[in-house]
């Protein structure tokens, strides 16, 4: 199963690898620390994986409205 990345503010999915699992050689590459994975990563029912980031369009919306940062979900 790919891994999916999927923007955590509106839930537009960004795009997929094609990785059967998320190993120590994904987590290595990508640098995630323990505490990022827990954040960032989401085990589906099925043994999928998503990975919470952020679209081109979240982040300009966040860089002209830094206030939104104080918000936990500004996309209604």
């Amino acid at each position: 199963m790919p891994i999916h990345y999927k923007c955590r503010h509106c839930e537009t999915e960004i795009g997929q690898l094609p990785f059967d699992s998320i190993d120590e050689q994904f987590l290595t590459k990508h640098e995630i620390t323990p505490e990022e994975q827990h954040e960032y990563i989401v085990n589906g029912a099925e043994g999928e994986y998503t990975v919470q980031c952020i679209c081109e369009e979240c982040q300009n919306s966040l860089q002209t409205f830094p206030n939104y940062y104080a918000l936990k979900k500004w996309i209604q």
